[in-house]
């Protein structure tokens, strides 16, 4: 693999910029004619859309704001990793359950969006360590038997979130859903990887004809203004519930950069550290301002492989869209009168993948569950987050997802020590990492 490096906003053009052979690729440092370029750019935006949106609508966080931090998170990410790493960073659905954990018992959006801060400073601090210490130690603590658990947790979780929304308008649920897959399955290309974004528009069409949709806050909506921010509320007791992301948004990042680095032939091990760093900061600094956490997108990694054009011009492109879309208030009002009928239709399919991405980590490293202790400290887990266990000590609430990630990090790590004290389980068993 070849070592990436970049010059700030310095990309040479590809050819003539303009033609590209079947399969010819565009490389991170280099850039289409400016025109094509913004093209690919809104391709982004389009693809990281739906998914993107569909947090803030879930968590009752502001749309446009979201979408501002998106922005300048994506922008942050650019710049820390010398604008050799493309990627988007979205809104992540590691937040949903926590936010709205915390939103349920009536602390309050700034509530939650301390924990979003806090959660970003203990991913920066993670990104510090892994860059100048490797990523070694990280696989240690969390090998793919604790990865998977507490990614498809998160997803499983919200389970019964889902179900509230669907109840609300079973029938548009349903074409929603129906919508999303038949998309999927019917269309090749870009069109076929953004049958969310293209099912919630079906959805939505459906809903406006059944009169599920209140259009009332859209003509008060300014045409441009200023995305709504607001300050953190500090409270330490919500932590639990929100730490636990951390994992997921580490997983996510380290299988981005090593997606990348399998596309374009690079080699990005150096920015294994700077990724986390930045989508950190990122989401500090959206939780800060009132946007939901950011991390990076697997959307955008589809347009990559579509197009082949891997430049990260396209990406500044991208932030610079999405933008703009954030200065204007009456197309955030239009993202809000989105129903809760199409929110249950798609959030069963989203949540579940969610769930099933913690799945395939089990799968693609091939985790024995012919073990004892790998298929204990799963089985446990996962109905700790499926029967959204929850209790409250001196007043610091722990929610499933919380202490799934409790228990398997102690149980795995704990009964591993002492299989391997007692003799039961051999020091140098491969399937017991």
């Amino acid at each position: 693999m070849s070592e990436p490096k970049g010059n700030i906003f310095q990309w040479k053009l590809h050819g003539d910029g303009k033609t590209l052979a079947p399969g010819e690729v565009v490389e991170p440092d280099e850039r289409l004619t400016w025109t094509r370029t913004a093209g690919i750019g809104a391709q982004h935006v389009i693809a990281m859309f739906g998914a993107t949106f569909l947090v803030p609508i879930l968590t009752g966080f502001d749309p446009s704001t979201t979408l501002f931090f998106t922005a300048m998170s994506t922008a942050l990410f650019l710049l820390i990793n010398r604008n050799v790493l493309p990627s988007y960073l979205g809104s992540s659905f590691g937040f949903i359950a926590p936010i709205t954990a915390v939103t349920t018992a009536h602390k309050g959006i700034a509530v939650a969006s301390f924990g979003i801060m806090v959660t970003g400073i203990l991913l920066a601090l993670i990104g510090i360590a892994v860059h100048y210490a490797g990523a070694k130690w990280i696989d240690i603590i969390m090998p793919p038997v604790v990865n998977g658990a507490i990614v498809a947790i998160i997803g499983f979780n919200l389970a019964p979130s889902v179900w509230n929304n669907f109840q609300a308008a079973p029938d548009t649920a349903i074409v929603t859903l129906l919508a999303v897959l038949l998309i999927a399955v019917l269309f090749k290309g870009l069109l076929g990887r953004l049958n969310i974004l293209l099912g919630v528009i079906v959805g939505y069409a459906y809903a406006c004809f059944r009169g599920q949709v209140d259009f009332s806050a859209i003509s008060g909506a300014a045409w441009v203004g200023l995305p709504k921010f607001h300050m953190p509320q500090a409270d330490f007791t919500i932590l639990p519930m929100f730490l636990p992301v951390v994992l997921v948004l580490v997983a996510e990042n380290v299988g981005h950069v090593k997606s990348v680095a399998q596309m374009t032939g690079r080699d990005y091990d150096d920015q294994m550290g700077t990724a986390l760093l930045a989508d950190g900061l990122g989401t500090t600094l959206a939780g800060f301002g009132g946007g939901s956490g950011t991390t990076t997108y697997g959307e955008n990694i589809g347009v990559m492989a579509a197009t082949k054009v891997y430049s990260t011009a396209a990406y500044w492109c991208a932030a610079g869209f999405a933008l703009i879309l954030s200065l204007c208030p009456k197309f955030g009002a239009v993202i809000n009168t989105i129903p809760a009928g199409v929110l249950g239709g798609v959030t069963t399919l989203l949540y579940g993948m969610i769930g099933m991405i913690g799945i395939r980590i089990w799968v693609e490293n091939k985790v024995n569950f012919d073990k004892p202790l790998n298929i204990m400290v799963a089985a446990i887990t996962m109905i700790i987050a499926i029967g959204q266990f929850a209790f409250t000590v001196n007043g610091i609430s722990f929610n499933g997802i919380a202490i799934g990630t409790i228990v398997i990090l102690v149980a795995y790590h704990g009964l591993k020590a002492v299989g391997k004290m007692t003799g039961t389980i051999e020091k140098n068993d491969p399937d017991i990492l």
